[in-house]
């Protein structure tokens, strides 16, 4: 399907699908009770067709046959207008929406009447062609986590260095306090044995 047709088609479309390739079906007034047909609904979700078709099949819910005849519909009709291969046809979206509820009256003990709610819904199944993920596109990936890993390994000694610098810095700083402090020590050992040696001296005398 075109383009310039696909504008041409309800706003309903659009807003299921928008410009992506695929098709739906709808079932409306289906005299089944929307949380039933949810049930239901919730198991083929995200399956291929032929699988949520043999699934529907055997599944024991009353809603199952509608259901099925719905994805049936919506994978013909993907065949058919937009020419997609049926096995390469996912499941992407199952809405289930509430109908008109039919009012019935039931006769009841002491004369009494009590309402019967008869529920019905509105069933959408959108199938669209399956999304491959392709490989290529995580090479780069992988080459671009190889270069931080390498530019990671270079990067580390370069930092290492001048740590290394800082501390030869320290050792020879720690050095020359220590020569600093032996030299005033030196001084005063001279000192005392200056003192001593006078005081020798006065007592010979």
């Amino acid at each position: 399907m075109s383009v310039q047709e696909r504008r041409a088609v309800s706003a309903r479309r659009e807003s299921l699908l928008g410009e992506a390739p695929g098709a739906f079906a709808v079932a409306r007034f289906v005299r089944v009770t929307p949380m039933k047909a949810r049930r239901v609904g919730d198991l083929v979700r995200g399956l291929g067709v032929d699988d949520a078709l043999a699934t529907l099949k055997f599944a024991p819910q009353a809603a199952a046959a509608t259901v099925y005849k719905v994805v049936d519909s919506a994978a013909a009709n993907a065949e058919g207008t937009e020419h997609l291969s049926r096995a390469d046809l996912v499941v992407s979206k199952v809405l289930i929406d509430e109908g008109p509820t039919l009012k019935r009256h039931r006769p009841r003990a002491q004369g009494r009447a009590t309402r019967i709610d008869k529920r019905t819904s509105h069933i959408t199944v959108v199938v669209e062609p399956r999304v491959t993920d392709e490989p290529v596109a995580k090479a780069p990936a992988k080459k671009t986590a190889k270069k931080a890993a390498d530019t990671a390994k270079t990067e580390a000694p370069a930092k290492k260095a001048p740590a290394k610098k800082a501390t030869k810095k320290a050792a020879a700083d720690k050095v020359d306090k220590t020569e600093a402090a032996a030299k005033p020590a030196k001084k005063a050992t001279a000192k005392k044995t200056a003192a001593k040696k006078a005081t020798a001296e006065k007592k010979e005398s």
